[in-house]
């Protein structure tokens, strides 16, 4: 049986400026196009750059095997908010991932359920797909962790009443975030397969995809095997080396 794609994300965050950015996806765009598995759709790459990098990225990657994505979006398509960038504005630039519910937007800009709803709904409308992060605060058991983030995702889509073609989410444990270590292995995959299991038959999502994105480095992916569908990377992958890594591990994944 062929594996489903490998999904590969890496949010910039804040870390890289304008010129940085450009010049990693440059690097990131010439590694991925030099991998067969990429090329050909069994490994998916995306980057999330900021936003004021947004147009640059897409234009830089357009008719490469890489996609784009935004950090964030707005509830609203268009109207009196300032400072916010809209669903619909970021699909016209090339978009094609949104992430929504990051722990630092919960934690540090006071998004509640009701906002990460509101904005997984406007992903879906303007055809984006979302990747909702979810994850417990505490290092719980496996079934306590998978119980608290089934609920996130139920809150997540509250908006949403059919038609979202793909649904990403990324486990991030919350505790496991910035860690010298990952969560141990057994624990992710424990979460990780009871989650998607959980939600393969939601009527709302034609599939929902699971991946991983504590503290993940190289040999992770290896070791999670299909319990995962792939990684949504931070700082390490801010090297396009160490990313290179990554791909190659997941383009032997994706050949067995």
């Amino acid at each position: 049986m062929t594996r489903a794609p490998i999904f590969l994300g890496v949010s910039l965050k804040m870390y890289l400026d304008h010129e940085a950015t450009l010049r990693w996806v440059t690097d990131v765009v010439a590694t991925a196009d030099s991998e067969p598995a990429v090329r050909d759709g069994r490994v998916r790459v995306a980057v999330l750059p900021t936003f004021v990098s947004v147009d640059a990225v897409a234009a830089a990657t357009r008719g490469t095997p890489v996609a784009v994505g935004a950090q964030d979006l707005a509830w609203a398509d268009h109207g009196a908010f300032t400072g916010e960038v809209s669903g619909r504005d970021l699909a016209s630039l090339g978009c094609r991932y949104v992430e929504v519910g990051h722990a630092e937007r919960r934690q540090l800009f006071g998004e509640d359920d009701k906002i990460i709803a509101s904005k997984l709904a406007a992903a879906a409308r303007n055809g984006l797909i979302p990747i909702l992060c979810v994850g417990e605060q505490d290092h719980l058991s496996p079934e306590r962790a998978v119980d608290l983030c089934r609920q996130q995702v139920l809150s997540a889509l509250a908006e949403v009443d059919s038609g979202l073609d793909e649904l990403i989410i990324a486990y991030e444990p919350v505790w496991a975030i910035g860690a010298e270590q990952p969560a141990d292995a057994d624990h992710v995959r424990a979460v990780c397969r009871q989650l998607r299991a959980g939600l393969a038959d939601d009527h709302r999502t034609e599939q929902v995809r699971v991946i991983y994105g504590g503290s993940a480095g190289p040999g992770l992916l290896t070791e999670l095997g299909d319990a995962v569908d792939g990684l949504f990377l931070g700082r390490f992958a801010h090297d396009p080396e160490a990313f290179g890594r990554v791909i190659g591990e997941a383009a032997a994944m994706g050949r067995s």
